[in-house]
């Protein structure tokens, strides 16, 4: 508020009269392209239907997701209202221009504009060096090219992202390895390469985090102020889990996504829920830190499924975390039901326990225990699929 009191405020009193608040809508669905009344309003919408071929419908919902891109912050919204790029086809024009010239076509260009539209506003003289430099100096391929702003346009437009491209590239061995990575964290990109991500990558790989296990850190984790990262790092440890670990990095993503006070009211919640001492909640944290993310309200449930239904005991279900990480309602009860269903009928060894069950694959677990039984047990395959739609069937 602040800001507009010292900004926008006085901009509009001295002003002219201002249209319509559906015009005025950060011109990004319509403003005057001059101070002439004669002058014909340039419409984003349209732009998109003539200039990127996008049919009405696509091109409405893609100027509307550019307003709303826009307007996120009250500082940013002024800006584009006092001093848009996107008041004339020019600035629009120039971004496709460079666009095609790295080879994109206009199919692709319309796929990356519906992506990220505020690309068209974007400054040439920044975005222009960088898109080149995607072909000539990272060597990618048009349809890589393509490929990458699908995900990536924003870190175009917003910094000098081809060195961070680099690193990124020769850290996780491929430009396809890259790709994945930003499909779940489109920011990694866009941190500090020499002051956030690198000492941050280097620590994970003191405490023997894989390349290949950083690459599932969310962005939470790598993008973290490394001070941050190192008290991430000794929390993870406080945990009992050792750096040796193939689970530290699960205990590091843990604590990044929660507070010292939730994970301690989580593990007093296992304590007494499950009438255990808190070495035995320890050891199962250690096994499987996501567990501390679960809710208490969903822990609670499968914690009575599991000891009232099942029928198993505190330790048993403790020296298993796994089974708080399934789901209740689509793979516990459903395999709770298929194997009170074989037991009965006689065509389970005796040998084979509920995590057992738990535990095995989708298409595992329909092959060894629902189709191998079609004859003997008719109608198995339709109970078990209705009892993972949330209604269990009888088991008699």
């Amino acid at each position: 508020m602040l800001f507009l009191r010292r900004n926008l405020f006085p901009l509009l009193r001295s002003a002219p009269p201002l249209p319509s608040p559906f015009h005025h809508r950060a011109c990004l669905h319509s403003t005057s392209t001059s101070a002439s009344a004669s002058a014909s309003p340039f419409s984003l919408k349209d732009y998109l239907v003539d200039a990127c071929g996008l049919a009405p419908a696509q091109a409405m919902k893609t100027a509307q997701k550019a307003f709303d891109e826009a307007s996120k912050d009250c500082k940013k919204a002024f800006e584009d209202i006092s001093n848009c790029r996107l008041n004339s086809a020019s600035n629009p024009d120039a971004v496709l221009a460079l666009l095609s010239g790295v080879g994109l076509s206009r199919t692709d260009i319309a796929a990356v504009i519906i992506a990220d539209p505020l690309l068209l506003r974007s400054l040439t003289k920044n975005i222009g060096p960088r898109l080149l430099a995607l072909r000539d100096r990272l060597g990618l391929s048009t349809p890589q090219i393509a490929r990458f702003l699908l995900v990536g346009s924003r870190s175009v437009r917003n910094c000098d992202v081809v060195p961070r491209l680099e690193f990124f590239i020769s850290f996780f061995g491929s430009f396809e390895q890259l790709l994945a990575v930003m499909k779940k964290s489109i920011c990694i990109v866009m941190y500090d390469l020499e002051r956030v991500i690198k000492p941050n990558i280097a620590l994970l790989r003191q405490c023997g985090v894989s390349v290949q296990q950083i690459a599932q850190l969310k962005r939470r984790v790598l993008g973290s102020n490394p001070k941050c990262m190192k008290e991430l790092v000794l929390r993870a440890e406080r945990l009992g889990v050792p750096r040796s670990s193939r689970m530290f990095w699960q205990a590091v993503m843990a604590v990044a996504e929660n507070s010292k006070e939730k994970v301690a009211a989580r593990l007093e919640f296992l304590k007494s829920t499950l009438s255990c001492h808190e070495s035995q909640v320890s050891t199962a944290v250690s096994k499987m830190p996501s567990i501390l993310g679960i809710s208490e309200e969903c822990l609670h449930r499968k914690i009575q499924f599991l000891i009232n239904e099942v029928g198993l005991e505190p330790q048993y279900v403790l020296q298993r975390p796994a089974l708080f990480t399934y789901s209740l309602e689509k793979r516990l009860v459903p395999r709770h039901f298929v194997m009170k269903l074989l037991q009965t009928k006689g065509l389970l060894n005796s040998n084979v326990g509920f995590y057992t069950f738990a535990k095995t694959g989708k298409e595992t677990f329909k092959l060894r225990y629902i189709d191998c039984h079609k004859d003997s047990v008719p109608g198995l395959a339709d109970a078990y699929a209705t009892a993972c739609g949330g209604v269990v069937p009888s088991a008699g």
